[in-house]
């Protein structure tokens, strides 16, 4: 575990560091942090391109019927108050 990368380990300071470590911190602190997301990222259960067509095509039916539902809802309840406040 890096250090700085959970509450548990929090990133130290320490005084008294020279100028050439510190150089080399600011530039060693962006390369172990692109090393360790590559890492990250390899283990990811990325999904296949079927599996995603058929999330995305449930997304969008269940998007149209709430939609033609709460339309419809809509229609019904403005019809109603207006033949109430008449």
């Amino acid at each position: 575990m890096t250090a700085g990368s959970s509450p548990a380990a929090p990133v130290v300071f320490e005084g008294g560091q020279g100028a050439k470590k510190g150089t080399m911190n600011l530039i060693a602190r962006p390369v172990n942090f692109i090393k360790e997301v590559k890492a990250e990222l390899g283990k990811v259960a990325w999904s296949t391109r079927e599996e995603l067509l058929a999330s995305t095509l449930v997304v969008i039916v269940v998007t149209l019927i709430l939609g033609i539902f709460i339309g419809v809802l809509d229609i019904f309840l403005s019809k109603l108050l207006s033949l109430l406040f008449k």
